[in-house]
């Protein structure tokens, strides 16, 4: 069985066991997050109204951020020339089970 989630503006698709990066969640490594599903599929799918008893359980197993990303900036004739970086946070969540 897998499910669809949401959480930080993005969708993803789990199963159980699975280890997954989502945008920082607070919460320290070792506590419990419930998640809403928004799809079950399996041997039947299930979405709509009939999605709604369903919750993905899931572990927080750490903090951390992502590979720095380069931005650069340039117009041509003016001597407009930046560079900056970011580094995105995450947080790593296991799948531990998927209720309903």
């Amino acid at each position: 069985m897998f499910a669809i989630i949401e959480t930080g503006g993005k969708q993803y698709r789990v199963e159980e066991g699975d280890v997954i990066r989502v945008e920082k969640l607070s919460g320290e490594a070792g506590d419990k997050i419930d998640l809403q599903a928004l799809f079950v599929g399996g041997e039947q799918a299930i979405f709509g109204q009939d999605v709604a008893q369903y919750t993905v359980s899931a572990e927080v197993v750490d903090h951390g951020k992502l590979k720095k990303i380069y931005i650069r900036k340039y117009k041509s004739g003016v001597q407009y020339r930046r560079r900056t970086g970011h580094r995105q946070q995450f947080t790593a969540l296991k799948i531990t089970g998927i209720k309903g």
